[in-house]
């Protein structure tokens, strides 16, 4: 699986801390110190309450982006792979909505349900559809977290569990144009790996959906363990670093890039102090992005495709914490 370029699409203006801590009540410096996260983007605006994209917008957006890079068309996609927790509409779905609005037919159009390791999982899948008759795909990662977010809500006595979704998470996609053939790639991906570990085990983040029998209920829409995400994903990391690392035959002295997981500014330092490599030049993004879920490797992928040389290894890693789901996948430069 070759990559041809990446795209990118992060909506309307940065929201620093300040500007968060004075919409809702918050400090700032308690965001800063807690989630170490500086700025985020929503598809929402957070004085009149607007949206001002959908998923649909940011996934088209990104894609149009990557197929420029490129140089194609919309014409010469075989496939499309999206991966997403927060669809504009479970029906139709995201992915058919995008590509509709690039103009694509007759194609597979898939969308992929899960979280931050749903982009693993979607080029997964996009890396299984590169055949004889398929030689270029888009897999896309996009997520609107602003959707959960009550603008007028009183968070005075809110609990922690569900506060540090107005501190974490922002909106975004990416995309990546994959193709069988080398030509004019920037990148190979060499081994992919995604797993379930969450056997028995309590999830670290739910996600409700409401139909129309109980979309006026009174449980949470999201919730997270967080203190479980603080204590899992370290080690979880390290395990995806060494079984990459063990598929891939290389040594952790080979890895030129490490990009590890983008849970916050503060997780992501801890990981990546737990997971070593300290030779290896660190991609990550989240402490200027916010958590956007299934955007954020893209986001790293963008990055590392602007710095990366041939020869040059890399080792991405995604964690989901939603029922613990570890992937990873790594990468050369051409």
């Amino acid at each position: 699986m070759h990559v041809l370029a990446t795209g990118t699409c992060l909506p309307g203006a940065a929201v620093d801390n300040a500007a968060l801590a004075g919409r809702f009540g918050m400090n700032a410096e308690w965001i800063e110190l807690f989630v170490g996260t500086r700025t985020r983007y929503f598809g929402v605006d957070l004085d009149s309450g607007a949206r001002t994209h959908s998923i649909v917008d940011l996934g088209t957006h990104a894609a149009r982006q990557a197929l420029d890079r490129a140089g194609l068309e919309p014409s010469d996609i075989d496939f499309l792979v999206l991966a997403t927790a927060t669809p504009d509409s479970l029906m139709p779905t995201s992915a058919t909505g995008i590509a509709d609005r690039l103009g694509l037919n007759l194609i597979p159009a898939y969308q992929l349900q899960s979280g931050c390791s749903g982009a693993i999982s979607a080029l997964d899948v996009g890396g299984r559809m590169l055949d004889d008759d398929r030689r270029i795909g888009l897999v896309i990662g996009a997520d609107l977290c602003a959707k959960h977010m009550v603008l007028d809500r009183d968070i005075s006595g809110m609990p922690p569990a569900t506060l540090v979704n107005y501190m974490l998470f922002g909106d975004g996609a990416g995309a990546m144009v994959i193709a069988a053939d080398p030509t004019d790639a920037v990148m190979r991906i060499d081994t992919v790996h995604c797993v379930f570990t969450g056997l028995d085990s309590a999830p670290g983040q739910i996600i409700e959906w409401f139909g129309e029998a109980d979309r006026l209920s009174d449980v949470t829409a999201v919730r997270e363990d967080y203190k479980a995400i603080e204590r899992r994903v370290p080690g979880m990391s390290v395990e995806t670093a060494g079984e990459l690392l063990r598929r891939s035959s290389w040594s952790a002295d080979d890895i030129d890039f490490l990009l590890p997981p983008q849970l916050s500014g503060i997780m992501t330092a801890r990981i990546r102090k737990e997971m070593g490599m300290d030779g290896a030049r660190e991609i990550s993004c989240v402490a200027a992005t916010g958590n956007s879920g299934n955007a954020l490797a893209f986001l790293q992928f963008d990055s590392l495709a602007g710095v990366i040389e041939p020869g040059n290894r890399a080792l991405a890693i995604a964690i989901e914490s939603s029922r613990w789901i570890r992937g990873g996948i790594t990468l050369e430069g051409l």
